[in-house]
């Protein structure tokens, strides 16, 4: 009966470490057609994979209202943490405070919640970043361009941090020399930032410069600029590398590009919530550092786009 006894306790522990169930975590991201969103995902995979856990993930499409429906839904399936890449941060926060109220802490990665009931934000520091990129236009204006510059936009207006990302840049940016012509939509979608971009050349044929506030804006402006043929008279400045960038660096038409490093934003925001699972502190704001990308430092980037 002794030995019985052993066996039966030895056999309900090795049960209850073989039904320790893994974690699951949600990753609510705003579309998977730019690069950026993609690693960002690739980066919370990895640290889910080296845990055991189990990863989701929403693609909203650029739907800011599809972003809180995932997060109710993800709510009611009780999963044990929840990243997001928020499109509307105002729009969104209703549903992250319900998350709070059931016990499920929420990450928000690449924009941050004003006033959000969100456990931590892992990203940039967008509006820093916009007065970096101003400022180094403003010195590339003086030095190599002569000291004038016209400059056109192409945004997503419907996106908070690339809003902060213009209103940074154009804080820095301005002074003797540069005026600010139009600001068009790209909305974060490739084809229409094409189009925007092409319209915003169209409408002001002596712009000699484009800052491009994301990803997708910036392969439409690129896109725009090799078309139109205007390589040798306007200068491309953005935010996210892309191979056609890295092309364009090369050949001296596109100058700049603020280059952050979104898999390791998704990786921090798994293991930021692997923390808290556990009981431990962790701080309201990491930021994670961003690179401008130019001819001279472009290389140690050329293997992520092989």
């Amino acid at each position: 009966m002794l030995f019985q006894g052993i066996a039966v306790t030895a056999l309900a522990a090795g049960l209850g470490v073989s039904a320790a169930r893994a974690d699951t975590y949600a990753l609510v991201t705003i579309n998977q057609q730019a690069l950026f969103f993609n690693q960002i995902n690739d980066g919370a995979k990895a640290a889910t994979d080296a845990a055991g856990d189990k990863l989701v993930i929403f693609n909203a499409n650029n739907v800011p209202s599809a972003q809180n429906d995932a997060v109710e839904n993800y709510i009611t399936q009780k999963v044990d943490g929840i990243v997001l890449v928020a499109i509307d941060v105002n729009g969104v926060k209703s549903a992250i405070t319900a998350a709070k109220k059931a016990g499920i802490p929420v990450i928000a990665v690449d924009a941050q919640i004003p006033d959000g009931d969100n456990a931590a934000f892992v990203g940039v520091d967008n509006a820093a970043a916009g007065e970096d990129i101003g400022k180094f236009f403003a010195g590339y204006v003086k030095d190599k361009m002569g000291g004038s510059a016209k400059v056109g936009i192409v945004g997503a207006l419907n996106s908070f941090i690339q809003n902060q990302r213009l209103d940074g840049f154009k804080k820095t940016a301005a002074g003797a020399g540069v005026t600010f012509l139009d600001t068009v939509d790209g909305q974060n979608v490739q084809d229409v930032a094409l189009t925007a971009s092409e319209n915003l050349m169209t409408a002001n044929p002596s712009m000699n410069a484009i800052y491009a506030t994301g990803e997708p804006q910036l392969i439409g402006a690129v896109s725009a600029v090799d078309t139109a043929g205007k390589k040798d008279s306007v200068k491309v400045f953005g935010w996210d590398l892309t191979a056609q960038a890295i092309k364009g660096i090369d050949e001296g038409w596109v100058t700049a590009v603020v280059q952050q490093d979104p898999y390791t934003e998704g990786k921090t925001a798994i293991e930021t919530l692997a923390k808290l699972k556990k009981g431990e502190k962790v701080p309201a704001v990491i930021h994670v550092p961003v690179t401008i990308v130019t001819k001279d430092n472009v290389d140690k980037f050329r293997s992520m786009f092989k």
